[in-house]
């Protein structure tokens, strides 16, 4: 059984909602055992990207007013947007939109590696979809940077991969049902 076939995702943890009025803010946080310039270069660099996220980028992420070609994997039809990096602060803090959706990264020194956050804002209905997908991307990027990559793993692929329960976790934790459940009304501000 290869690495990528053992690969079963670990508990929903490390992820909270914020709302401020109609907008949904998903944060992520991974404490990961890498220096942020490892990190970094993993979040900017086009080839390390295409090993791990749910895009492919044409060029660097890691510079302001680069204007990047994201492509998303894994989506029944290829979607590609284009995006100018509004924020890069090598190793701490990148921002650029994908799409529809703001992503802000920070990346903070601890002993022992970096404490990665992704802020994004998401809609309702997608919340415990969307830390389902980022937990299993971020479990992959970790194999990536120890140097014992298993491929990305994304859209349907993650269903193999423990991506319903993962859902589930993350829909009970944030309150709210999944797509296929009663309507998500009432649900409280997560933070």
């Amino acid at each position: 059984m290869t690495e990528r076939e053992q690969y079963t995702p670990g508990p929903a943890s490390g992820a909270q909602i914020r709302k401020d009025g109609e907008k949904w803010t998903l944060i992520l946080v991974r404490e990961l055992r890498h220096s942020p310039e490892r990190v970094w270069q993993a979040l900017t660099d086009p080839a390390h990207l295409h090993e791990w996220a749910p895009f492919d980028a044409d060029r660097s992420l890691g510079t302001v007013g680069n204007t990047v070609k994201l492509t998303t994997v894994g989506a029944p039809a290829p979607r590609v947007t284009e995006t100018k990096v509004t924020r890069a602060d090598p190793p701490k803090a990148l921002e650029y939109n994908w799409g529809d959706f703001q992503m802000r990264w920070e990346l903070e020194p601890i002993v022992g590696g970096t404490r990665l956050t992704l802020w994004t804002n998401i809609g309702d209905r997608f919340i415990a979809m969307g830390a389902a997908g980022w937990h299993i991307c971020f479990d992959v990027l970790e194999r990536l940077l120890a140097g014992g990559p298993i491929g990305r793993i994304v859209g349907p692929e993650a269903m193999k991969f423990g991506w319903q329960r993962l859902h589930a976790e993350y829909a009970k934790q944030f309150s709210i049902e999944t797509l296929d459940g009663p309507s998500q009304k009432g649900r409280t501000n997560q933070s």
